[in-house]
Order: structure tokens, then sequence, then C-alpha cells
């Protein structure tokens, strides 16, 4: 389900499409000297604000989707630390290098990331902003990587389980730390997106918030504030959103 200022981003594009309608009906009694007011201008500035909202959208899907990508990932570092101990405690590996590698378990196991949530609605809303809590996803990667280096340097641990192999691990590492930075990219391209779509619809001079209101003005100069003209844009309504 779209988030409630999502929708008020669309119903103002299609209030603005409203005002056009009422506009283009007026004809050639509409007809501001002001470029941004012209007919042409305020269709093409309708346009641009649907592509935004178009592109906000498919940036939060992709934003949701890496997310869920990387949940998956991560969800079986826990398990897997503790089944990587296990098999080094069948070596010759000494009391010493197997406290090591209990040590990294336990961070693993007590860090109470995200990484074991459920994956989140594909629909859901990106956030505005990142959580310090997602540094926990660095720390994991960190937790195995320092278990890794732990397993690798014990001659004895030649594991016939592939998934429990240093080759093995080395690939899981570097696939969570892909799927870490493709959530980091994400989410700067979706932040990015709102802020060109907050543009267009509301922070330029040009923008459609603007731009309405004066086309209000204009309207209200040409026919006047009593006028039946002037009564049908008036009501048309068009929210600004604390950004």
């Amino acid at each position: 389900m779209a988030s409630t200022s999502e929708v008020g981003h669309a119903k103002n594009v299609a209030n603005f499409q409203d005002l056009i309608e009422f506009v283009t009906g007026y004809g050639e009694t509409y007809n501001p000297s002001k470029g941004s007011l012209k007919l042409g201008q305020l269709v093409a500035l309708k346009e641009k604000a649907e592509t935004k909202l178009t592109d906000v959208v498919s940036k939060n899907t992709n934003f949701n989707n890496k997310v869920n990508e990387r949940m998956i990932a991560f969800s079986d570092l826990k398990s897997l630390s503790t089944r990587l101990v296990n098999a080094l405690q069948s070596t010759d590996a000494t009391t010493a290098t197997i406290n090591d590698a209990k040590t990294f378990n336990r961070k693993m196991q007590g860090k109470k990331a995200s990484a074991t949530q459920t994956p989140t609605d594909p629909n859901a809303p990106a956030p505005t902003t990142i959580s310090t809590s997602q540094q926990s996803f660095d720390q994991l990667i960190q937790h195995l990587s320092g278990l890794k280096a732990v397993l690798e340097e014990e001659p004895s641990y030649t594991p016939n389980e592939a998934e429990l192999q240093v080759a093995t691990i080395n690939a899981k590492i570097a696939d969570l730390i892909a799927k870490n930075t493709a959530v980091a990219t994400a989410y700067t391209n979706i932040s990015n997106s709102r802020i060109s779509r907050n543009e267009t619809l509301y922070t330029s001079n040009i923008s459609i918030f603007e731009t309405a209101s004066e086309v209000k003005k204009y309207i209200k100069s040409v026919f006047g504030a009593s006028s039946p003209q002037y009564k049908q844009v008036s009501g048309i309504k068009f929210s600004k959103p604390r950004l």
C-alpha cells in the first residue's frame, strides 16, 4: 500500500491537471505574459511531475528489493558461524585458536541486527533516513571475516563440506559486502529521486505548488475575485508536505 505522503504527491499532480483543464477552457482569454504560466508550460510541468513520481516509485521498489535480498543473504549467519566453530573443534586446533573462533561467534550471536527479520513488504516506502542500526550489517561481516581468518590460519581445518570451506566463506563475505553496498546505493538513488520530485512539485520557484498559486492569481486578475472562473480554480487544493 502506498504511503499517505506518496498519495498526497499524486493528488497534487492530479489537481494540477484539473487546473490545466479549466485554463484550457478559457481559450484565448487566458493569456499570461509570464512564460511559466502559459498553457504549454503548464502541460510540460505536469508531465515532468508525473515522470518524477514514477521514478520515485521505481527507485523505492528497487530499494525494498535490495533490502530483502540483503536480509536473505544475512539470515543464516548465526547458524553458519556456530557450524564453523563446531567444525574447528573437530580438528587439531589448539584451545587458544578455538577460543579465538568462539569469540567471533559470540559477537555474531550477540548482535541484535535486523538480518534475521522477515523480508520487508516490497511495496513499503523506503525510509527517509538510514538508521545507525544499519551499521550492524557491517559489523556482522567483520565478525565473519574475523572467524574466517582464524579458520584459514589453522592447517588442520580442511572440512569436506563445501559450505564450511574457507573458499566458500570468502565467497559468502564477498556476496554480503555486495548486497550491503547495493542497499546503500539504492538508498542514495531513492533519496536523490525524492529531492528531484520535491523540486518539481514544491521547492523550486517554478514548482507545481508555486505555479498553481500564480495561475490562480492571474485568473483572479483577469476575471475578478467574485467571478465564476475564479471560483472554479480557487477551490482546487494543493498541499505542501513537510519536507
